[in-house]
């Protein structure tokens, strides 16, 4: 699975990293039950997992607070994201 993953356009043309950088890397490591590796690599790969897989339960059941829990894990995900990417561009 390693050997087919996408190069991230960014790190290539500019030399940095993205926000989305490590979150293949971590979608690897998860599925294969590092969990503590899965999020050093990418810390909000946890929320983003939650949200997914809120939104499919959602989708095929219809959860009664849906709306709610969404916006709360989306938010933290984003939060994540931006907290992790600046701790990760400041060291």
């Amino acid at each position: 699975m390693e050997e087919h993953m996408l190069p991230c356009l960014t790190k290539n043309f500019f030399g940095f990293e993205c926000m989305g950088c490590g979150l293949q890397r971590s979608l690897v490591a998860l599925f294969q039950g590092h969990f503590t590796e899965a999020f050093v690599l990418y810390p909000a790969i946890f929320p983003l997992v939650f949200l997914g897989a809120v939104i499919g339960i959602n989708l095929s059941f219809g959860l009664k607070y849906a709306n709610r829990i969404i916006s709360v894990l989306a938010i933290l995900s984003v939060t994540t994201i931006i907290v992790s990417y600046i701790l990760k561009l400041t060291t």
